[in-house]
Order: C-alpha cells, then structure tokens, then sequence
C-alpha cells in the first residue's frame, strides 16, 4: 500500500511541498491530502489531484505521514483538534513549523510518536531547499522516507536538534545573505559597465555555478578557487583587497550576531 500523506497547511510551505513531492514523482497526487481553511486559495493543487479538505481530523484520520505546516500560534490549536485520532502505530508526524521543538509537539500529543522536525529554507518554492531535519522515535525506514522525501526538494541533513538554532542562521538566514553578496555583485558589474539585467544574470549563474561545483565535486572551496587564481592575477588581487577590506570577518560575525540574537529571544 502506498504511502498516505496529509498535509496540514496549505500555505506558501505546504503547498510547495506538495508540489515538489508531485512534481519530482516521489508521490503521486491521489497520495496527498492538503487541508486549509480557504480551498479557494488551493484549488490548483485540487486541478492536480490532490484532495484539499478543510476537516483535518478526516485528512489525518486517511494518513500514515502528517506534514505540520501551519503557523507557530496555531500548533496547540491543530494538535488537541486532531489528537482524537492521532494512533502511534499508524502515524508519523513531521513538523516544519518555525521554533517549535519536538518537546514542545510531545507535551501535547505525547511522547510515543515517530516524531521529525524539519527546517527547509524559502528555496523550497523551486525544489532547491537546503532542509535541516532530526527525529525522535522514529526508524531507519522511517528516517529514510522523511530523508528522501525532502530530497525531491532539494538536499536535506540530519543534525541534532540543538543545531536547529545554528542550522536556521547557515540554511535559512544564509539565503539573504548570500542575496546580498549577488546584490554587492551585480552593483559592481554595474560600474564596471553591464547593464543591471545582464550584471544579474551574470551574477546570479555564477553563484549558482560556483554552488554546483561544490555540491557535485564535493570540494572545498579553496580547492576551486586555486583553479582560477593565477600568479599576479586579477582574481587574487580582488580577494586580497576584499579580504583587507574585511570580507570574511564580517560575513562569520554577521553569522554569529544571527546566532546570538535568536538565543537572546529565546
């Protein structure tokens, strides 16, 4: 029998889950139950298949996989309302909700549960997620499937929960960041003579590029840049002057400050 997924939450999040978990065939759409209160806002979802409900007990009640992804504030809210039919032999609950620890999920439902919390990045919307995940309760076929599905939306991880706080700075936060390093590039492509469009389709293929490398080469990035660094080069003339001008230093203490603010507001 085929998996049963039900996802809560037919926001930006869980509508681009099931659309990527369709779209990469790791599901079929008849598999998927997306819930929300306006069907109107996931009627495409619908037009592909998938069954939108706004009754989550009967979605949940249908499902071996339960995908949180509503909002913080509602998580006490949706889980008493569904917990009647909640039963730890045939679920499997996943939650993508933004600061909300699987203690948090266990002092409400219990702590019996194959539990997973996932934290993917915005990139989910195109399947290029970068998807923190860790587990409580949960097998290796269990872990397998939560991994593998995240995969199909990109690349996922398995950490320890207490480096879910690091993991949102280097994999959520690290989006604006490297943002703002295309940015910086494409302002200097822009003085050095390139329209903005095309010092932004530049820009932004190169990053890409440079990503790739790592990801499929499994190098290091110093490795890559010693490729296209040469003696008296104007490649490690930019470095050197970025590296003067603080470049690295202030990118890991822009890390860290992240870091430190979200364990201040803790």
């Amino acid at each position: 029998m085929k998996q049963q997924i039900a996802i809560i939450g037919g926001g930006n999040l869980g509508s681009a889950i099931a659309e990527g978990l369709i779209n990469s065939g790791f599901v079929l759409p008849q598999q998927l139950t997306v819930t929300k209160r306006n069907l109107e806002t996931i009627q495409h979802l619908a037009e592909k298949g998938v069954t939108i409900s706004n009754d989550n007990l009967s979605a949940v009640s249908n499902a071996q996989w339960i995908i949180l992804a509503i909002k913080p504030f509602q998580i006490k809210e949706v889980l008493q309302q569904i917990q009647p039919v909640l039963n730890k032999d045939q679920h499997a609950i996943v939650s993508v909700v933004t600061g909300v620890w699987i203690k948090d999920i266990q002092e409400i439902i219990g702590d019996a549960f194959p539990l997973f919390r996932a934290m993917p990045n915005t990139a989910i919307a195109i399947q290029e997620s970068m998807t923190c995940i860790c587990a409580t309760n949960a097998s290796e076929a269990q872990n397998a499937f939560v991994s593998e599905a995240f995969n199909q939306l990109g690349k996922s991880v398995f950490i320890e929960e207490k480096l879910m706080d690091a993991a949102t700075v280097l994999g959520a936060c690290g989006t604006a960041y490297a943002m703002r390093y295309i940015r910086a590039n494409i302002q200097g492509g822009i003085e050095i003579g390139f329209s903005a469009k095309v010092a932004s389709l530049i820009a932004a293929q190169t990053v890409k590029g440079a990503a790739e490398l790592l990801l499929q080469k499994n190098t290091h990035p110093e490795q890559e840049i010693d490729k296209v660094t040469t003696p008296k080069g104007c490649t490690i003339a930019g470095l050197n002057e970025m590296e003067h001008q603080g470049f690295s230093s202030s990118l890991i203490k822009g890390i860290v400050t992240s870091y430190k603010k979200i364990l201040s507001d803790m």
